[in-house]
């Protein structure tokens, strides 16, 4: 009965808020609300790239600092008449720069990151596996995990209801099975069917004066590595009059938009081929050659996410992938989003990628994001290629689509209005944005 009250309560709320812009409350960000984010990702005054800077760059001058804004390997704004930076700009100069880079590996060497280390060989294996054993799902993990959120004391006042959302691994997704709940904090939860597009499991409890407000929960699922060992010659034509065929190359506002610049892109990189693996293999490598990962603005301050990657010239892994559904869908491929974390050991994080759909074979998991760095595995094509074909089964999937529907319906603006990987929390007064509440794995257990 509580839980049927929750969802009752939950659906009352939504019907009370009448119809937006986009149909949906609560992916409408106003100009406001937009400016206040932008704020807090740019929180960096020059004083302090200088500061920052001034190790790698003793004789740093402004003229240095401008080529790098025009350039847009440093990403800086003027906010209420003052230059502000990006949080994370600094580091982020290093990483988009070539020659940046170059001068920050003099200082701390280069480094390759843990999970390309561990997936060499391991990539390796799974291939092996599936050719051995003629399955698309082998070799499975088992994770047990302990997730939290809080919200910071007297956020919400006293006595009032404080309602979460936070992410759940999908049950209609290939490679995960046996997903259990073991435990929760609070004895009443609704867990979202898979039939919304991002998957929760949902707590609420009253604040109380000077505490902070704790959810938990914890949970275990099996992931399986999904592979798919097929010749680009194996893909069928395409039944262009299917629904799937017309939803999945099809424009989606605000972030899947054929722009003039993205249409002549996606026809320049697959001009003179039909085959539609190789068209998302030249798509593919090209996002990988020329974008490299720096760390990103939260995504609802960005109006077309895609055309921000081509326009500045790097990207995070939501914002690549993005990049690769739209321009496969424009090149006549159907693509879709999916995102989640990532779990491999010593690099647990948020992580989004992407789905391509080939006739004769299916839904193929491709993680652009994953092909950038994997040059230690260049001279061999399956190898070097695998996050074409396939994901490693260090993935919790909670997320479907983008911008998609809570269960129970949430209120009031989202957080993140894109993607859904740390959570969302609200009370009867509002949104309770990323700077009020904390969330992430407390423990992971690997067998």
């Amino acid at each position: 009965m509580r839980r049927a009250l929750l969802i009752l309560m939950s659906t009352l709320v939504v019907c009370a808020c009448g119809h937006s812009a986009s149909g949906d409350p609560t992916l409408d960000i106003t100009d406001a609300e937009r400016d206040a984010r932008i704020a807090l990702d740019f929180p960096r005054d020059s004083a302090w790239i200088v500061e920052y800077l001034k190790p790698y760059y003793p004789e740093l001058t402004q003229e240095q600092v401008a080529a790098w804004e025009e350039s847009k390997a440093l990403e800086g704004r003027v906010i209420d008449g003052q230059k502000r930076y990006f949080r994370n700009a600094g580091r982020n100069l290093f990483r988009i720069d070539p020659e940046a880079r170059k001068v920050y590996e003099a200082v701390h060497g280069v480094t390759r990151d843990v999970e390309d280390i561990y997936l060499d060989d391991y990539n390796r294996d799974v291939i092996a596996t599936v050719r051995r054993t003629g399955e698309n799902l082998v070799k499975p993990v088992n994770f047990t995990i302990k997730y939290e959120m809080t919200v910071k004391p007297d956020v919400v006042p006293a006595g009032e209801l404080v309602r979460v959302w936070m992410p759940y691994p999908r049950e209609d997704q290939n490679s995960i099975s046996e997903v259990k709940l073991i435990s929760t904090s609070q004895p009443d939860y609704i867990i979202a069917p898979d039939d919304v597009e991002h998957k929760s499991l949902y707590m609420e409890k009253p604040a109380v004066a000077g505490e902070p407000t704790v959810f938990s929960y914890v949970f275990s699922f099996t992931g399986f590595n999904e592979w798919y060992d097929f010749r680009p010659e194996d893909c069928l034509p395409y039944d262009t009059e299917s629904e799937l065929y017309k939803t999945f190359t099809a424009e989606r506002k605000t972030h899947i938009v054929f722009t003039d610049p993205i249409k002549a892109l996606a026809d320049s990189l697959t001009a003179g081929i039909d085959n539609p693996y190789l068209k998302v293999r030249a798509i593919y490598g090209w996002i990988v050659d020329h974008f490299p990962w720096a760390s990103a603005r939260e995504y609802s301050t960005l109006e077309n996410i895609p055309m921000y990657v081509l326009e500045n010239k790097h990207g995070d892994c939501g914002q690549v992938g993005l990049l690769l559904v739209t321009l496969c869908r424009c090149a006549g491929v159907p693509a879709r989003w999916q995102s989640g974390w990532m779990l491999h050991p010593g690099a647990v994080n948020m992580h989004d990628w992407s789905e391509v759909y080939y006739e004769g074979i299916g839904w193929v998991p491709t993680d652009v994001s994953f092909g950038r760095g994997r040059g230690a595995v260049r001279d061999n094509d399956d190898e070097y290629w695998f996050y074409t074909k396939g994901l490693d089964a260090y993935r919790l999937i909670c997320n479907s689509d983008y911008s998609g529907q809570f269960f129970p319906a949430k209120k009031f603006i989202r957080s993140e209005t894109v993607d859904f990987q740390r959570g969302e929390a609200e009370w009867a007064g509002g949104n309770l944005y990323f700077n009020q509440w904390s969330g992430w794995i407390e423990e992971i257990d690997y067998r």
